[in-house]
This record gives C-alpha cells, structure tokens and sequence, in this order.
C-alpha cells in the first residue's frame, strides 16, 4: 500500500495507542522510524495473559508492524544529534510520553518548529496537554473508570465494570491516525506545520458520544447510567439487549415488540404497546429473560430469522474465527515474526480499491535497522562503530575500518 509512501514519520511512543496510531499509518506506506530506548519501549516487556511468542509480547506484536526500530539514548548529546537529523527531514513526529517529557529532551513541538517548520507534531497523552490533570497517569482502565464508560458498561445495583478490551486506547489511536492525516492535509494546501493533541479522556468520551448526547439533552435518568438487567445499556428501549437461552446468549437488535411477540408466542408481551418500548422496557427484558429460557439459541434463531427479527448469537473468539464473513473479510494475517515464530495479527481495519494494506515489515527486534538508519543519515562507518560501543545506539553495527 502507498497511499503515504512519501510520508516520513519519527515515532517516540510506547505502549499501545502511540503504536498502534502509527501502525495505522506504517500500514498505508509511510516510512515510520520508531525510536526506543536502548533497553526497549514498555510494548517489548509487559506480557498480555503472561504469554510470549518467541522473544516478542503480544503487545509488542500488535503494535510494531512496518516499522523501522532504532534504539536510541536520547539523553546522550550524540543520540539527541541522531534525532534532531532525524526530525529535521521528517513530515510527522509522534509521541506520547507524558506531557513535558520531550520538551525536557529538547524534542517539544517548540524546539522542533524551529529547525523544521512544516513538521506535523502529534501528542497522544492521558488526558491532554495541559489543565488540573495533565500530570496524572493517564491508562486505559483508568480512564474508563473516570469517563463514565465502566459504569454504563456496568449493570444496576452491581459493580461497574470496564470493556473487556483497552477500548479507549484504540479509539485514541484511530483519532491520532486521523489527526495527521488531516494536519497532511492542510500542510498539501498550506505549507503550513500543525501540532495534533489526542488524549485517552477525550477519547473516551468521544467513544461514548451517542450517550452523552442523549443524556445531556432533555431530562437526565432517574436511576443513573448502569444498565438494566439483559438490556444493552441505559438509553435503548427494549428489547435491545443479550438474554440468556436454554443453552447460550443470544443478542436481539431494534425490533417491533409485536413481531416479538408473535415469534416468541409471549401473550404478556403482546400486551405492551410498541410506543412503550422505552418506557416499559424494564418489563419487557424481564419477560424475554423468562420466556427465551425455554428454548435453546438455535431453535430462536431459527424463529427470529423467518420472523425478521434482529438478533445475532453471542460469539466467543473461537466462533469468531470460524465465522465465514471474518475469513471473507481477511479479518487476520498469518505471517512469521522476525524470529521465525509463526504468529496471527489483525490486519489493517480498511480496504482501500478493494486491498488491503500488506505486512512489508514484520515487528522488529529492537535496533533491527540502527544501522541502517545511521548510513542513511550519512555516519561514517567509524562515526557508527563508535555509537554501538559507546551506547548510544543498540543493534548490529558495521566492523569499523582498519
């Protein structure tokens, strides 16, 4: 893919919604230069569910894609020479340490600007720039619970409870991806450099946008934002919701509550009138919970598919794996990482002319193109030996001449 194969990207991000905002980029064919530290970014070390594939984290794996990695010692004056040479080329820095970390490096959107005024300067952070928060650690789970997220993901008169996934990290990263990529824009127009700022709590709140509209907006609900028994949540009627079969979950979408009725032979629903399918609704997910328990999840969706009713079996990732349409759809990539370990990823979420981006660069091992970098930036054979042994760099470096 090289939609953006004239885009020069330096990346200082660890974690997850840096890496994967950038990954989304690498994808389209800019060539992203990913700085770490010489002992490797915090991606290389923490362990999702303990596990590693080879020397790599799945973190690490989710995020590292087409990328060149460079490890540098950024607090060294010659690795902070390495990165501004860098920089002074690039059209787009990334990063999203804490704010006032690469001002302290002397890598700001400041300092930068001046030796290289065009540059697009992306800042992911917790919770933004500056403001009461801007020092506090800002991280997935702590952000949901802030933002509200946890507790409309919760259920009533139970504990709150988070998405099963680091959802927010990765809205945020979708938003830094299309931050740049309108700050490109207007640069193509304008000449004109731009400083992006993305945060996990804007994030957040962005991901609950339909939400906040509805509560923000005429009255506010009584009995908060948690959500009802088997409904999906505070502000859809009924039946919108997961209710349990004799066997199974089993998801029902919008729907006439008379067509569900009819399919489910419930006479105590036919009694509901369609215009209460909000007020009512409470009643009604009690009364599907009773009667959906009598049949398994095939027999009703056997019923609800001739019905024309909405409704969906509740996957776990197995069936997701084996469903027709996800392997249609080239959902994931089976490839070997740079270690000969055979490993799955998810591809790039877009088609573009009907393809989708491919993998060019596998992750790689930290400092995997240190070298490569340091030719291109025009080091001498004996400038680079000397970088590997004074350790500013990390990687394989070239026998210096004799």
């Amino acid at each position: 893919m090289t939609l953006l194969d004239s885009v020069r990207i330096v990346s200082f991000n660890h974690f997850l919604m840096g890496p994967v905002g950038v990954q989304h980029l690498a994808d389209l064919g800019a060539d992203v230069v990913a700085i770490e530290p010489i002992g490797g970014g915090q991606q290389r070390h923490w362990a999702a569910a303990d596990k590693w594939i080879g020397p790599d984290t799945p973190l690490f794996l989710a995020g590292g894609r087409n990328k060149r990695s460079l490890a540098l010692d950024l607090k060294s004056p010659a690795g902070a020479e390495i990165a501004r040479r860098l920089i002074a080329e690039a059209d787009v820095v990334v990063e999203n340490y804490r704010p006032g970390v690469m001002d302290k490096l002397g890598f700001g959107f400041e300092a930068v600007q001046a030796f290289n005024s065009r540059v697009v300067y992306a800042s992911a952070s917790g919770f933004g720039a500056d403001g009461p928060y801007r020092d506090r650690p800002g991280q997935d789970l702590l952000i949901q619970a802030m933002s509200g997220l946890a507790a409309i993901t919760g259920r009533a008169g139970q504990t709150a409870r988070p998405v099963g996934v680091s959802a927010v990290d990765h809205h945020g990263a979708a938003l830094l991806a299309l931050g740049v990529l309108a700050a490109l824009y207007r640069r193509s127009t304008t000449g004109k450099g731009c400083k992006v700022d993305v945060s996990l709590l804007n994030a957040a709140i962005d991901l609950q946008l339909e939400s906040f509209v509805t509560y923000l907006n005429g009255p506010r609900p009584e009995n908060g934002i948690a959500t009802e028994g088997s409904l999906g949540g505070w502000y859809f009627p009924a039946p919108y919701g997961i209710y349990r079969t004799a066997d199974t979950d089993l998801a029902i979408s919008l729907t006439s509550l008379k067509a569900l009725a009819a399919a489910t032979g419930s006479t105590e629903l036919a009694s509901i009138d369609d215009a209460k399918a909000w007020t009512a609704r409470t009643r009604v997910g009690a009364l599907l919970d009773e009667v959906l328990a009598r049949r398994p999840s095939a027999e009703w969706q056997a019923i609800f598919t001739k019905a024309g009713i909405w409704h969906a079996p509740v996957g776990d990732y197995e069936s997701v794996l084996a469903d027709p349409q996800v392997q249609h759809n080239g959902c994931f990539i089976d490839t070997h990482s740079a270690s000969g370990e055979p490993i799955t990823l998810v591809a790039h979420p877009v088609r573009y002319d009907g393809a989708a981006p491919a993998v060019r660069l596998v992750p790689q091992p930290l400092g995997a193109q240190s070298e490569e970098i340091l030719v291109e930036l025009g080091y001498s054979a004996a400038e680079r030996a000397r970088l590997f042994e004074d350790g500013v760099c990390k990687g394989v470096a070239s026998p210096a001449p004799r």
